[in-house]
């Protein structure tokens, strides 16, 4: 089981400079995290931490690849993940999460970066997964199309037009 302690960073312990840290994250990371949608991976982080008078500035670049299922034949697919995406950190009185600024206690003064870097690799996840062309379960394409089929061909029987709808077209049609 993949420990999410290596994750979190003492900002009271860092120095002025800035600060570097590499992180190189499996399906144990995706399997450690509760409420992951995600089970399978393989991704490369490096955060980038400048500490700035007030506050910290964190920049994440991810690469790597993520198993996740193709709307279109149900078959799982490796999709690729770059992003960059950045975050700015300040010690509070309590932990908040606004937009992209983030308070820490600044009694405990940890940060986690687990949950960052799962949201960051969730929203660079395109919102349709569909296989390359030809690269879909021949199957199962063969069956939504046979599928597909039946459906229009069915709609355009069973759908009469409502005659006051039929008039408005013949007008539109007109002009």
């Amino acid at each position: 089981m993949c420990s999410l302690e290596t994750l979190k960073i003492d900002l009271k312990g860092l120095k002025e400079a800035e600060t570097v840290r590499k992180y190189d994250l499996d399906d144990q990371f995706f399997a450690a995290l509760d409420g992951s949608q995600l089970e399978h991976g393989s991704l490369h982080v490096s955060v980038s931490i400048r500490k700035i008078t007030g506050f910290f500035e964190l920049t994440f670049h991810t690469e790597g690849t993520v198993t996740i299922t193709c709307d279109r034949c149900l078959d799982d697919m490796q999709q690729p993940i770059a992003t960059d995406d950045q975050l700015t950190v300040k010690l509070g009185n309590t932990y908040s999460d606004d937009d992209d600024t983030v308070t820490v206690d600044e009694n405990e003064g940890i940060l986690d970066l687990s949950w960052f870097i799962y949201e960051f690799t969730m929203l660079a996840i395109p919102i349709k997964h569909v296989h390359a062309p030809g690269k879909c379960n021949s199957a199962m394409t063969q069956k939504l199309e046979e599928l597909s089929g039946a459906v229009r061909s069915g709609e355009e029987e069973t759908e009469a037009i409502d005659p006051r709808w039929k008039k408005l077209q013949e007008l539109s049609i007109k002009n």
